[in-house]
């Protein structure tokens, strides 16, 4: 369903169906661990930006962070779909103006911003790999860079006639 490269390219996690995710040594082609915890798909994964943890999040409303060297579960955030809030989790639901995402500390679990400006759901979000800017791909046929560190929309990028469902 997804999957993510760590900032060396030496590893990939990939998140399944099957409601695992696993990590992968890309020059030897074997799998290093299987990170099993969640109770749905896993539908989102990344990796931090210093590489030693990866966020999975799955329609199991719950958000994971994982120690990338021992694959134990290091923390879980549970996401109730009427909160509409994530660890780069967006808001699915259609009765509100602009739909949003919000962003949360993966350790402490709190709140530290809603992202706002799309006129239809956010299929896809990733942060780049210094954790300086935030993408995201909307329904709405556009995509939007965000500022990390002030999170201010600093590029509306438009031009599609459809939705745009990845972003990376």
């Amino acid at each position: 369903v997804c999957l993510s490269f760590n900032l060396q390219s030496t590893l990939v996690a990939t998140g399944s169906m099957d409601t695992t995710a696993k990590l992968w040594d890309i020059e030897k082609g074997e799998e290093i661990v299987t990170l099993s915890g969640h109770s749905a798909e896993i539908i989102v994964l990344s990796f931090s930006t210093t590489g030693d943890r990866i966020i999975t999040g799955s329609f199991d409303h719950t958000v994971a962070v994982w120690d990338v060297d021992t694959g134990r579960e290091q923390n879980v955030f549970i996401m109730m779909p009427t909160d509409n809030n994530v660890v780069a989790r967006y808001d699915l639901q259609k009765n509100y103006p602009y739909l949003f995402m919000q962003l949360w500390n993966a350790l402490t679990g709190t709140h530290i911003a809603t992202l706002t400006g799309h006129s239809d759901e956010i299929l896809d979000v990733c942060f780049d790999y210094a954790g300086q800017r935030i993408a995201t791909a909307s329904a709405d046929g556009s995509a939007r860079v965000y500022n990390a560190e002030t999170k201010k929309c600093i590029a509306k990028l438009e031009g599609h006639g459809g939705e745009i469902s990845k972003v990376s």
